[in-house]
């Protein structure tokens, strides 16, 4: 069965925007310290902690973009591969009904694990489909 996996390539992106907000957020801290080190306002002080927000956003974002990208079972929207080549996680840990039916090689009609014969088309079915 085909299903739809995250792409390498945009995921390799997302790491080097992951990258990029991390340099942003710690180049936001510096100069908002800096710039508001000497301000009588207390409310000025808080400028600087964007930076920390944005850097650890950066950081999860670099993470999971970089485990999404080099990771042997990923999440996407972009690459269609065969389940033998790369099985889908969510797949193998919520979709109960696949593990509780099969399809008829016949007719295609779903039906369940214990039958022997398609309620459809009623040709035998084997008991490795």
């Amino acid at each position: 069965m085909k299903s739809i996996k995250p792409g390498r390539g945009p995921s390799l992106q997302g790491l080097i925007i992951g990258i990029a907000f991390i340099l942003f957020g710690i180049f936001w801290m510096i100069m908002m310290f800096n710039i508001t080190q000497d301000s009588p306002f207390l409310a000025a002080r808080i400028f600087p902690f964007f930076g920390l927000v944005t850097t650890a956003i950066g950081v999860f974002q670099a993470v999971y973009h970089y485990k999404n990208a080099t990771g042997k079972n990923r999440m996407s929207v972009l690459d269609i591969v065969d389940s033998s080549e790369e099985p889908d996680p969510l797949n193998v840990r919520f979709d109960s009904e696949q593990r509780e039916s099969k399809y008829c090689p016949y007719c295609g009609e779903r039906v369940q694990r214990d039958f022997q014969f398609c309620p459809k088309c009623g040709k035998a079915l084997s008991p490795s489909t």
